[in-house]
């Protein structure tokens, strides 16, 4: 099909940061313009390629990356900040308003911080006609399935500046398989883990050179799909007054800025509570803070992630006690009867949610209840599944810790009316 070059009024931008230009014969998607522009483009169906603003925004501002619009990293970068920010916060009112939801939500709270600790690095191998090896490692193209070569990425934390030399360096020692390679490297307080995805079994050649290499770069530690190649040092964390050992390939808050913004304003929802569930809670961004000042039950699948909490827990100083359960909360959500005991309830699912262990929530007479989601749709569904229960949606805080992308965090906080609450006890007596 013939791309067909059209005049294009920019009416909005989309959920996935695109502008979106509205006609009688349908919408057109058009990557890296923006709203109240006039535009040319290669229009392709609904699919438009953006090729140069005929009437800029005013809110058009220089992007700071020179990948941008090549690299798939970044949505938006060309959005002057308060525009920006307006963008970003009516994602979570227009799904909420889609549920028939309203209540008081905040201002976008920036926790971008110095950037980015982690990031997932793709490598991928060819050879030329005359057998020559040829590697790229960085990030996925934009709106394509080849990788752009990455030297350096400016969302990434300063303590990050030396990933994507890590990343490649372990390419190259593993490119003689040709295998599609995901190298995840995280900055701890330790040094570098660096966990590697798609090699399969090494051999002991392999896990030689690995180990050599993980030993002369100073990495804390190097993994193979989650198995340890080599330890030189726990890669730690701090959570509150915790030291956490990271499992490799658990999960993490992108920024640290981030994870301390969701901390405080869990802590500050729960601040009366005594006696606190923390649900899909992971290896215990929430718990190891509440834990300083109340009795808190962490539940989580991952039995990895459960044991690095309970550990930190245990060694932490002025902890009031954490209990542990390992349970698969989508499958076997916990009933209304077993959440009675507990004053507030924080959960943190998946991007898909907790459906079911909202609609428990719904059944049962918990105080408080906080929902932290990094998906406004499934957020919006399990916050209308708890009014419908009896909750009152207090407020809701939409906040940036993926800037430049159409990810939002949101922390909600549901109160049930003090004449459905009902006594409750010690997790611990």
């Amino acid at each position: 099909m013939i791309n067909l070059r059209a005049e294009l009024t920019i009416a909005r931008l989309g959920q996935r940061g695109e502008g979106i230009s509205e006609s009688a014969h349908g919408n057109v998607y058009v990557p890296y313009a923006l709203p109240g522009e006039i535009i040319i483009a290669e229009v392709d169906g609904e699919r438009g390629k953006f090729i140069e603003a005929i009437t800029p925004s005013p809110d058009r501002i220089a992007p700071f990356c020179r990948l941008y619009g090549e690299c798939g990293g970044c949505a938006v970068q060309t959005l002057a900040a308060p525009a920006y920010a307006v963008w970003k916060r009516g994602l979570l009112v227009e799904a909420l308003l889609h549920v028939g939801l309203t209540t008081d939500i905040a201002p976008l709270v920036d926790a971008h911080g110095e950037g980015r600790r982690r990031a997932t690095f793709h490598a991928r191998f060819d050879r030329d006609a005359i057998g020559g090896l040829h590697m790229d490692v960085g990030f996925m193209r934009a709106r394509a399935h080849d990788i752009i070569d990455i030297d350096a990425c400016p969302v990434l934390a300063p303590g990050m500046a030396a990933a994507p030399d890590i990343a490649r360096a372990f390419a190259r020692s593993l490119s003689p398989l040709l295998k599609p390679l995901d190298i995840v490297v995280t900055a701890t307080l330790e040094g570098f883990d660096v966990d590697i995805r798609g090699a399969g079994a090494l051999n002991q050649e392999q896990t030689r050179a690995l180990t050599a290499l993980a030993a002369r770069l100073d990495m804390a530690r190097v993994s193979n799909h989650g198995d340890v190649v080599l330890e030189r040092r726990a890669p730690l964390l701090a959570m509150g007054r915790a030291r956490v050992a990271l499992p490799p390939g658990a999960f993490l808050q992108a920024t640290l800025a981030g994870e301390e913004t969701l901390a405080r304003l869990v802590d500050e929802a729960t601040r009366n509570s005594r006696h606190i569930a923390d649900l899909f809670a992971g290896v215990g961004t929430f718990a190891l803070r509440l834990c300083e000042r109340a009795e808190v039950h962490a539940v989580e699948s991952d039995a990895a992630a459960l044991l690095a909490l309970e550990r930190a827990a245990h060694h932490a100083a002025g902890a009031h006690g954490v209990s542990v359960e390992r349970r698969d909360l989508i499958r076997r959500p916990l009933l209304a009867a077993e959440l009675d005991r507990f004053d507030a309830v924080v959960f943190d699912p998946p991007r898909a949610g907790a459906q079911e262990q909202s609609k428990m929530l719904a059944a049962s007479g918990v105080a408080t209840v906080v929902a932290v989601s990094c998906n406004v749709q499934t957020f919006a569904r399990d916050a209308k599944i708890l009014v419908e229960g009896g909750y009152e949606f207090k407020r809701a805080t939409p906040v940036d810790q993926f800037r430049h992308s159409p990810h939002v965090e949101t922390v909600g906080v549901f109160v049930r009316p003090k004449k459905r609450a009902r006594p409750r006890r010690s997790l611990l007596g």
